[in-house]
């Protein structure tokens, strides 16, 4: 009930004194109303027509998903009113909603370097072959995130990305060097032996120069910049270090592996066909009489 009058009340007393007109006469509001003075909100807030509140805080912690995931665990435990619900928001949401932009940008980024692949070994084996090596080189990142009690945010996973398209780089020069090579009339084991061999300086050079040139970003010497700069670089130059070594040795191998399965596949006979005629000087045999 809003009630409106001329001068404003002094005090709770007088609030009790107003007087109201009703069919039997003027009563005051004391009468029909317990008037109390009580604390109440300065403005009311409403989101999607229900009352809401907002409490804000400061997180002074560099790892801001474990104070969210605290914040969150702490609002569970506290029995909240029938009816009442809570959101978290800020920059805790912004985080959560930058992970699956980066997520799908991770996605699309593996998709893209994968069609250029087939579009350039016009083969689907030999790409998933290079792609092996892109979640083994998280595994190093996050490795070395963990080692340094580093927190996995938003610059780490920027870093992520960049790895998806870095660590195929090494895989691609190694398999077309071994292609070449086969191409030539090398056999399987021979190309990759020499392929590997040729290509272990180059790849080392190309990943211990980068590792060499990340290092003062992973040291923190970029001054106000080094929250975003430092995670980034720690996750390349992790994802670098694993990515080199299975680059070495799983690619190769697994590339062996694939290429000895498709060559028996292809000598395998076929069933049910026209018996085999070998040819001796100019008299055609069958291959029970040769």
């Amino acid at each position: 009930m809003v009630l409106r009058g001329g001068d404003a009340p002094e005090d709770v007393k007088a609030v009790r004194e107003l007087e109201l007109p009703t069919a039997a006469g003027m009563i005051e509001l004391d009468d029909v109303a317990d008037v109390e003075e009580v604390k109440g909100p300065t403005q009311v807030t409403r989101i999607d027509g229900e009352r809401s509140a907002t409490v804000s805080g400061t997180a002074t912690a560099a790892d801001l998903g474990s104070t969210t995931a605290e914040l969150t665990r702490k609002l569970d435990g506290l029995t909240l009113p029938a009816g009442a619900t809570y959101t978290v928001g800020g920059v805790s949401a912004d985080q959560a909603e930058a992970f699956a932009d980066l997520g799908v940008a991770m996605l699309a980024a593996i998709a893209i370097v994968f069609m250029i692949m087939v579009a350039t070994f016009r083969s689907f084996v030999q790409p998933l072959i290079l792609l092996v090596s892109v979640p083994f080189a998280a595994t190093g990142a996050i490795g070395l995130l963990l080692a340094t009690d580093t927190p996995l945010g938003v610059p780490a996973l920027i870093g992520m990305l960049m790895l998806i398209g870095i660590v195929v780089t090494n895989a691609i020069v190694l398999i077309d060097l071994i292609n070449q090579y086969r191409a030539q009339g090398m056999g399987i084991t021979e190309a990759v032996i020499e392929g590997g061999r040729r290509r272990l300086r180059p790849i080392l050079m190309t990943a211990v120069a980068t590792i060499c040139a990340l290092i003062p970003m992973a040291l923190g010497l970029t001054g106000s910049g080094g929250f975003i700069s430092q995670p980034l670089a720690i996750v390349v130059i992790g994802g670098l270090i694993s990515s080199t070594l299975l680059t070495l040795v799983l690619v190769p191998t697994l590339y062996t592996m694939v290429e000895r399965t498709k060559e028996r596949l292809r000598r395998k006979p076929k069933s049910g066909g026209e018996p085999e005629v070998k040819v001796v000087g100019e008299q055609a045999l069958s291959p029970s009489t040769t």
